[in-house]
């Protein structure tokens, strides 16, 4: 069996990227919105935080690299929305089946660390309120960037825990922009105050998270 990308992590570091998610699919009123990383072993997409429709089988589960609209954002390395993906060639329909779901519309975003691409942000079935897809497409690329910080942090801490050196100690990691995420939910003309203050909690809590896995000053 292929390596969970995200093994070694430890259950905080998971709540983070989780409480991301849950982001996400708040911001854009989402049936569901998932993180799905690259095994770097074999090149598969592996569910690896997952909130709303399948959060509690589709955990772990993998599909080759490439496949569907995802694997698309994966290869090309680009952003897309498709509003029905009835009538898109790229959609896998039987991977859909098997997760249990199958979507009316879907947003993908490639998460971009260091020039690769570790993984996708996807977005299935956000709400009907009338919105500018560009401005859908700008807002879930925002995301996206924030969610490549966030893996970029969990990739250093796992390396400074392996490490268990006074240096590594002291590593300068990057922090979650917290402000860049409300404001991204802020850019949503008609967002409700109840989608805002779920948001807000959630980035308090990921800045929590991420504070309580950071050395403290001078700690070495």
């Amino acid at each position: 069996m292929a390596t969970d990308p995200l093994e070694s992590a430890e259950i905080p570091q998971r709540r983070l990227l989780q409480s991301i998610v849950e982001v996400a699919r708040s911001v854009f009123g989402a049936a569901a919105a998932s993180v799905l990383l690259v095994d770097e072993e074999n090149g598969d997409l592996v569910f690896e935080a997952v909130a709303g429709e399948g959060e509690h089988h589709l955990l772990g589960t993998r599909f080759p690299g490439g496949t569907g609209i995802a694997g698309w954002a994966m290869v090309s390395g680009q952003p897309l929305v498709i509003d029905d993906v009835s009538e898109n060639p790229r959609f896998a329909r039987k991977a859909a089946e098997f997760t249990g779901y199958v979507p009316r519309s879907i947003m993908a975003a490639p998460l971009i660390c260091a020039g690769d691409c570790v993984g996708v942000l996807e977005v299935l079935d956000r709400d009907s309120r009338q919105r500018c897809d560009l401005g859908d497409m700008a807002s879930l690329g925002l995301l996206a960037t924030e969610m490549a910080t966030v893996l970029e942090l969990l990739l250093q801490l796992r390396s400074r825990d392996a490490e268990h050196g006074a240096r590594a100690g002291k590593a300068r990691l990057p922090r979650l922009d917290t402000a860049l995420l409300q404001r991204v939910a802020e850019r949503l003309p008609t967002a409700s105050e109840q989608v805002g203050a779920t948001v807000a909690k959630l980035l308090v809590m990921a800045d929590e998270l991420l504070a309580d896995d950071l050395p403290p000053d001078g700690d070495g």
